[in-house]
């Protein structure tokens, strides 16, 4: 059975290829996805596959019924872009002036669309259920997983593989973590509230910008004073502004950040630490302010049979060169959320060219990814899903309940 996936996988290739171009051409951002989303339901619905549109927004769940009975295997893929405008000379760049996918999204579609054609073609010989969920909005929070779960694309699932391509590790490596994989994001919003004035008049004034800047150093204390240094925090300002002629006290200045931690205490403690810390600066400054601190994605926690079980499938796909546990991400995945509803693993296949010296990261006007790397992600994911499904174990287990 996994020769036959193996092989016609392999046929399918440029068609995956031809998939991942399009999107590419034809980006659209989060919570936007309606013309994706139309495409996504159009290819299941031309093979018969039963689908359900419009899941908790622009999210398409298929699903892929077997001829035997069995456990039921979920697998997942984005497919929103960024708000990025492409600086890549490609005959495939995005065509939407200002958005572009700058994340691999459109790798991780035109992935699952054609497994889920294979896996159709091969329903007879599979013991259970594949659920393909195709999921909008995980660049922008509150994202897309939650309430697509809440929309019930969760129901009746067993167990859940993902992966994302990852430009940046060599095509045929897979890194993976047991437990925490990627942190949890959160982010802050921070208006410093002065009195403006002349630039020659500082007394008369309250300088914003001067507080603002006690506030950038003061707050990597947090990190560095507060947390134990066993346990991963990071506290960064990603904004400052403050637009004002030269010879101006400005009167206000606006601060944006992000946290990203792995334990709930340290996520805490990290929100409460800022605001007393806003508070005491801007007291001794005789300033007002405005707060707001948005908690973002939980932190995507691998559970370990599962995440063990992808392993030693990786390591039996021909393409695989290296499989390896890295430290944790500190960035982070709307994963998350299906991981803590049911058991699964998320991890990551490597999707840099190796003729390529530097690779452009995530996010950056510049990105792009090796299209062979789609090929290994769907032989890892199909080959998973088809031995899970068969596998004697969780065959039993299902029987049991």
């Amino acid at each position: 059975m996994i020769e036959q996936l193996f092989t016609k996988l392999e046929s399918a290739y440029p068609e995956m290829v031809d998939i991942r171009r399009y999107l590419h051409q034809h980006p659209e951002l989060s919570f936007h996805e309606h013309k994706t989303a139309a495409y996504i339901a159009a290819f299941y619905e031309e093979l018969g596959v039963d689908i359900r549109t419009n899941v908790g927004g622009n999210g398409i769940v298929a699903t892929i019924k077997g001829a035997q009975p069995g456990q039921t295997v979920a697998l997942r893929a984005d497919f929103d872009a960024l708000q990025i405008h492409e600086d890549n000379d490609l005959p495939y760049k995005s065509t939407v002036p200002g958005v572009m996918h700058a994340c691999g999204h459109d790798g991780h579609t035109a992935t699952m669309l054609v497994l889920g054609k294979v896996l159709h073609e091969m329903r007879d010989s599979l013991h259970g259920n594949v659920v393909l969920i195709h999921q909008h909005a995980e660049e922008l929070t509150p994202g897309g997983a939650k309430p697509m779960i809440e929309d019930g694309c969760l129901d009746g699932v067993d167990v859940i593989f993902g992966t994302h391509l990852w430009a940046t590790a060599p095509t045929g490596t897979i890194q993976y973590r047991v437990g925490p994989f990627m942190a949890a994001a959160d982010r802050f919003e921070l208006t410093i509230k002065g009195a403006g004035g002349h630039g020659a008049q500082p007394h008369k004034c309250k300088d914003s910008i001067l507080v603002a800047s006690q506030l950038v150093t003061n707050l990597q204390q947090i990190v560095s004073r507060h947390v134990n240094p066993i346990d991963a925090a990071v506290l960064s300002i990603g904004s400052f502004v403050s637009d004002n002629a030269f010879n101006v006290i400005a009167d206000q200045a606006a601060l944006k950040g992000t946290v990203r931690t792995f334990k709930e205490s340290v996520r805490q403690t990290i929100a409460e630490d800022i605001e007393r810390i806003i508070k005491g600066v801007t007291l001794a400054s005789d300033v007002d302010y405005d707060y707001t601190f948005h908690r973002g994605y939980p932190p995507v926690v691998n559970h370990e049979q599962e995440m063990q079980f992808v392993v030693d499938t990786a390591k039996r796909v021909s393409e695989v060169t290296t499989v390896e546990e890295i430290d944790p991400e500190m960035g982070a995945e709307d994963f998350a959320y299906y991981l803590e509803k049911v058991k699964g693993a998320f991890f990551f296949t490597g999707a840099k060219a190796p003729e390529t010296e530097y690779a452009y990261p995530h996010h950056h006007p510049k990105f792009n990814f090796d299209e062979n790397a789609m090929l290994i992600a769907a032989k890892v994911l199909g080959k998973a899903t088809c031995e899970y499904l068969t596998n004697e174990k969780t065959v039993n287990e299902k029987v049991a309940k």
